[in-house]
């Protein structure tokens, strides 16, 4: 039976505890907003599979070296000459943002292909953390992951500019939204650091309202893609964090469990193996 997908891509979240990494994955994963989440331990997962490429990347103008007028050709994609639609599956990896999980969490990026770096606009302090976030990925991560700078909670966050209660420069009020406005982080100096450091894009999402959720993981998952039809991955290495739906298929896979891996050891104990 083939798959309803073409890729399969494992993408890692990683940032300060409390942004609302989880919640994300669950908006994205489940469509819904979790006011109350445990902390997370270790790593939670979830999947989500998402058209990747023309036509639906045209149209969202995601990631789109061709200009966003030649995108409307093809709604459906089926027409002559129009690209059939692929799909790629997001495994999603959401780790722990603890201090104490840190040698844990760590263990999670390797093998990915794509990582979303998450802090909370109303908390500078989180901003602050995702350089040293960054260095950990970029040691552990294959080289060229794809990273994404999310700022979470833009729903308290009306203003684009810090308010005067957070320390605004200039000691000016924004005509009253400045109660509502608890905004730390300004969309200029996100962007300003991701050029710093070479993050492909800075995203604002809310996992509350779902505004940019959706498009968040997108970017990721497009210039993954982009990146497979540049070759850049070997597809039959899980090294890069990226599979096709005919690799390996040939392969059949096998799941163990705690048991099934003790009732091994005991088979190979009694037949002499080491």
């Amino acid at each position: 039976m083939a798959q309803p997908w073409d890729y399969i891509a494992k993408i890692v979240s990683l940032g300060d505890s409390g942004c609302g990494k989880s919640s994300l994955t669950i908006r994205l994963c489940e469509g819904r907003f979790s006011p109350h989440h445990d902390v997370t331990i270790g790593v939670e997962f979830g999947s989500r599979i998402v058209p990747v490429g023309p036509p639906a990347s045209l149209q969202l103008n995601i990631n789109n070296p061709i200009s966003a007028a030649a995108s409307v050709s093809a709604p459906n994609g089926g027409g002559k000459g129009n690209p059939k639609q692929k799909y790629m599956k997001l495994s999603l990896w959401d780790t722990a943002g603890q201090e104490t999980y840190k040698s844990i969490t760590r263990s999670y990026f390797r093998g990915a292909s794509g990582a979303l770096l998450v802090f909370d606009i109303t908390r500078r302090s989180t901003f602050l953390s995702a350089t040293s976030w960054l260095n950990d990925l970029r040691q552990i991560a294959e080289e060229d992951i794809v990273v994404v700078l999310v700022g979470n909670k833009s729903d308290l966050a009306p203003s684009s500019t810090v308010s005067r209660a957070n320390g605004a420069a200039d000691g000016s009020k924004d005509d009253g939204d400045d109660d509502k406005n608890l905004r730390e982080v300004t969309r200029e100096e996100a962007e300003a650091w991701c050029r710093q450091n070479k993050v492909m894009r800075y995203v604002e999402t809310s996992a509350k309202s779902g505004e940019g959720v959706e498009r968040a993981f997108l970017e990721v998952a497009e210039r993954i893609y982009q990146n497979i039809e540049a070759g850049k991955y070997d597809l039959n290495d899980r090294r890069s964090g990226v599979k096709s739906s005919q690799a390996g298929n040939t392969a059949k896979t096998v799941n163990l469990g705690l048991n099934d891996v003790a009732a091994a050891r005991k088979r190979d104990q009694k037949s002499g193996c080491c």
